[in-house]
């Protein structure tokens, strides 16, 4: 068996979801990993990522709706606002979705489904570098 680990930085624009699914399949690519599972973990707690719909970008829009709604900001209810307005929504936000995903890989690739990508979910207003660690371990074939 056979471990490879990188981290990659992920340069967001504020609140947006970014597909950085081709950043993990090229990953996947390096590792020569050809049957396995790949971890892909985001180190920060105010954004997160999420596998969704990668053909209708109505999808994400409708997800980034639901999300301010639900979580919404200045919510005088919040204690925590070290880092202003949308500090503590983004932690709730993160909670709510996830800060790591695992993923088969087959066949050198990562086996999503035809209409699934991966996103990092940025849910702070400004933009950020975010660090996603990639684990991946298996065999060659």
């Amino acid at each position: 068996m056979k471990i490879y680990q990188e981290i990659i930085e992920i340069k967001t624009s504020g609140k947006c979801l970014h597909n950085i699914t081709p950043k993990i399949k090229q990953v996947v690519i390096d590792s020569e990993i050809t049957t396995g599972l790949c971890t892909v973990f985001l180190l920060h707690t105010s954004a997160s990522l999420i596998i969704q719909e990668n053909a209708d970008p109505d999808v994400l829009a409708d997800l980034t709706n639901f999300f301010s709604k639900l979580v919404p900001e200045n919510n005088n209810d919040y204690l925590h606002s070290a880092e202003g307005v949308d500090d503590m929504p983004s932690h709730i936000r993160s909670v709510l979705t996830s800060t790591s995903e695992n993923i088969i890989i087959r066949q050198g690739k990562l086996l999503l489904g035809t209409w699934q990508g991966l996103y990092l979910w940025e849910h702070r207003m400004r933009s950020h570098i975010r660090q996603v660690a990639i684990h991946i371990q298996g065999n060659k074939n």
